[in-house]
């Protein structure tokens, strides 16, 4: 019988030095998102509703992309997307929802968003599209 001894491989660091404010306001699903960025060497801003992504902006905290969560109290990921795309245009977002139904990518994209992803989000679906929008391929 052969055993291997070696620990497991560490995650590739190619998000060093990018920070993602991860507009979530479901603690589990910020939590799995910042181990699974934080791995990779990213920073994580949380913003628990629409609201709190303005206030970041006001404390002067720069960040590279947002994952948008679309249902979310106070301000929803669509009214959020389209006033930050007012302010900068040229930050991506991608809107996640748990609550895939026909037509929500159209209304994510038409928000402003740059792309969507649907819940559970898979690892490898995460990274590429990070990779495609903070120009790293």
């Amino acid at each position: 019988m052969e055993t291997n001894t070696s620990k497991p491989a560490k995650p590739d660091q190619f998000l060093q030095g990018y920070t993602i404010l991860v507009a979530e306001d479901e603690e589990f699903n910020y939590r799995y998102l910042q181990k699974l960025l934080s791995m990779r060497g990213c920073q994580t801003i949380w913003a628990k509703n629409g609201i709190e992504i303005f206030e970041t902006i006001n404390n002067n905290i720069d960040f590279d992309l947002v994952l948008m969560d679309i249902k979310m109290p106070k301000m929803d990921g669509y009214e959020a997307s389209t006033k930050l795309k007012q302010i900068l245009p040229d930050l991506p977002i991608i809107a996640q929802t748990a609550f895939a139904l026909y037509g929500d990518s159209e209304k994510a994209f038409e928000a402003g968003c740059d792309d969507y992803i649907a819940k559970p989000i898979m690892l490898n679906d995460l990274m590429a599209k990070l990779k495609f929008h903070l120009k790293l391929n």
